[in-house]
């Protein structure tokens, strides 16, 4: 599959937009995922044997394979059901803010074949916390999904910072009841200001706040918080993130996502003028040297997801072995074809069986 991908399909989507050819990705699954027989076929197929091996198990929740689809993919939940059919263990949708917004002008996508990487200015470009509340509504709710659904917060472009945790708050109030578990994106490089409420002071007041919603919202229901996490971004220095680390132990988080896409340019990017986070296999190292600090400096004891580079069975086993619990892609998939998630599992399953 992944050859008759980068024979045919890649070079016909190759030859659109980068954000044209998203959009017919994001419409192809969307419609997959409207044919449940063929769903499940596909499931049958892709999905690890139940019989052969085991879930992993984090933050409260069971997830069938390693491998999840990042956010920034399925930004208003139109796909998400046929995540599973592609062998993906869970999915994440968003990033979503409270209000709808365009995000940046165009183009704001650009494809580094060479690199396998991605540079994007999307700016958070979603229908709105309200609408994607109300497209969730009629779908499957929790517990009744086939893997895990991640719900991706971030902050309103116009929201001031100062009024940041506001706008988390309203886009928690109306998408809480539908997430498996729930994501506070500070660390987006393309909404002016955002990576300050990556610094101790405004990440304190964040992650009180939506605590305090979550206790309050957990009290209503039988006292079952809801799994919050927080994704960082690998700019960030070491104090910085043990600052982030120590406030996370601090409000309770139930993990970390390590990491967003980058502004720094490395090697060939020295030269490229494109604004915007890169992603794509030159974070790769970085991205997994963030998920070793980590692990090593929390013990092991903070689920991690792990995120950036993936382009192979050899990069996700790398971010595994580092300490992460689950790992993502997004930017491999674009270039190694929609059923690249089954082979990671297949192939980091059957290594560590090994």
């Amino acid at each position: 599959m992944g050859l008759i991908y980068e024979k045919v399909a890649r070079r016909a989507l190759f030859k659109m937009d980068s954000e044209s050819a998203h959009e017919v990705g994001v419409r192809a699954l969307a419609l997959l995922g409207r044919l449940s027989p063929l769903c499940r076929l596909l499931e049958s197929c892709n999905q690890l044997p139940a019989s052969q091996y085991r879930p992993v198990e984090a933050f409260g929740l069971s997830f069938p394979n390693a491998i999840g689809l990042a956010a920034g993919f399925d930004k208003n939940a139109c796909a998400w059901e046929a995540a599973a059919a592609l062998g993906f263990g869970h999915v994440e949708i968003g990033t979503i803010t409270a209000l709808a917004q365009p995000g940046n002008p165009k183009p704001r996508m650009f494809r580094y074949p060479a690199e396998e990487a991605v540079i994007n200015r999307m700016g958070f470009n979603n229908e709105g916390s309200e609408a994607v509340a109300a497209r969730l509504a009629k779908q499957p709710g929790p517990g009744k999904r086939r893997i895990p659904l991640g719900v991706n917060l971030g902050k309103s472009k116009v929201a001031p910072l100062d009024g940041a945790v506001a706008d988390y708050l309203a886009s928690f109030a109306r998408l809480a009841d539908y997430a498996d578990y729930l994501v506070l994106n500070v660390s987006s490089p393309n909404t002016p200001g955002l990576r300050t409420l990556q610094d101790e002071k405004p990440l304190r007041e964040l992650l009180g706040s939506i605590m305090a919603a979550n206790r309050e919202r957990a009290a209503k229901r039988g006292g079952v918080l809801l799994p919050v996490l927080l994704k960082i971004a690998p700019d960030l220095t070491w104090p910085q993130i043990d600052a982030a680390l120590g406030v996370i132990a601090e409000f309770g988080l139930a993990g970390i996502i390590a990491t967003n896409t980058t502004l720094a340019r490395p090697g060939f990017f020295a030269e490229v003028g494109e604004t915007g986070g890169l992603s794509g296999r030159p974070l790769r190292e970085k991205s997994t040297e963030i998920v070793r600090y980590i692990s090593r400096t929390t013990g092991g004891k903070l689920p991690i997801i792990g995120v950036g580079g993936i382009t192979d069975t050899t990069g996700a086993a790398e971010k595994l072995d580092a300490g992460a619990t689950l790992v993502q892609v997004y930017t491999g998939m674009i270039y190694r074809g929609p059923f690249f998630a089954r082979d990671l599992a297949w192939g980091v399953s059957d290594r560590q069986r090994r």
